[in-house]
């Protein structure tokens, strides 16, 4: 990948004799919605925390923006927006003294804060409710409240780190087609942190399967349904127009033809596992034998089943992996400070 906006080489987070992040490489391009997905305790707080300057790598390194982020943190946060999973406001506050509050301390100017801080009330869809203190705010206003801070520097980066936690379905629906909206018309990267497996294929251009600190698979979640179907096997399901009896005589046949693992009958549905793609040739095989096919469908892998393979064996939370949520917690409010 030429030039990538986050550039992760070898990045190792060691505590002790336990590593919390082990070996990562990643590389995200300009403009891209990256998922980083994994369960509780699998290294993704740790990594956000190397990315972002707060906490130093054990080795490797992570260039965000074309910065070192351990060696120039402050010019990091000056392009990268980080909105937690739970974001705080001032409820006595409205919304828009909120923003302009927090754009001062962003050092964005006198003259121009007020007039930034509503723009990006509109383009997060709450401009109505500009004059609204945030107490009266949903949890879903107040996320998207979130994002209108991330979005006040104008970051060429943005972090979500479980952003729909909490969210009602519709609300989630919303906050996600306004974040790949928001990517394409301004070519805003995004790395969103989740464990919510039907949010991340939603929204991301490519996932990263996260688990026991180490990335065990990366890629569109074409090309990881693809590498399942690979290395688990083909599964066609082909219904005919009669009951298929038990044992099925055709059942011995069918598994002589090339590729042909398993077949199982079910009513009028047989089921074919093979280790290559022959769904043509089954086909065939069925109205050869005077069957009438009623339906073919070949069974396509979704993040579930790929997160069924990876995760099986490391979805116990460590106590490294807790240390480090706590050690994020504590330098959040310094990386606030220091934006």
């Amino acid at each position: 990948m030429e030039n990538p906006v986050i550039d992760l080489k070898g990045l190792t987070k060691c505590y002790g004799s336990q590593k919390a992040v082990d070996n990562l490489n990643l590389s995200i391009s300009k403009g891209e919605i990256f998922g980083l997905l994994g369960p509780n305790g699998a290294g993704k707080t740790t990594t956000i925390l190397m990315m972002l300057g707060l906490t130093e790598p054990t080795a490797g390194t992570a260039t965000v923006c074309g910065y070192n982020a351990t060696t120039n943190p402050i010019a990091v946060k000056k392009k990268v927006g980080y909105m937690p999973d739970s974001v705080g406001f001032y409820d006595s506050m409205s919304a828009l003294d909120n923003l302009v509050y927090i754009g001062r301390l962003n050092g964005i100017p006198e003259a121009a804060v007020t007039d930034r801080a509503l723009e990006m009330l509109d383009v997060i869809g709450l401009g109505g409710s500009a004059h609204k203190k945030t107490a009266t705010f949903s949890r879903g206003m107040k996320q998207r409240l979130g994002l209108a801070e991330v979005l006040l520097k104008r970051p060429e980066v943005i972090i979500l780190d479980e952003p729909t936690l909490g969210i009602d379905p519709s609300g989630v629906r919303e906050f996600l087609t306004l974040i790949h909206r928001l990517s394409r018309e301004q070519g805003l990267t995004v790395l969103l942190s989740s464990h919510h497996l039907n949010q991340v294929q939603q929204v991301c251009d490519r996932v990263g399967i996260f688990a026991g600190g180490r990335l065990q698979a990366e890629g569109s979640m074409d090309k990881l349904s693809r590498h399942l179907s690979t290395s688990e096997g083909y599964m066609v399901s082909i219904t005919v127009g009669e009951k298929l009896p038990v044992p099925w005589p055709l059942s011995e046949p069918l598994r002589q033809l090339p590729a042909v693992q398993h077949v199982t009958v079910n009513g009028q549905v047989a089921e074919i596992t093979c280790h290559a793609d022959i769904t043509p040739e089954l086909v065939r095989f069925f109205v050869h034998h005077g069957l009438d096919v009623m339906g073919v469908h070949k069974k396509q892998y979704e993040l579930d089943d790929i997160y069924q393979k990876y995760f099986d064996d490391h979805a116990t939370e460590t106590n490294t992996h807790e240390k480090s949520g706590r050690l994020f917690q504590r330098t959040f409010t310094a990386y606030q400070q220091a934006s």
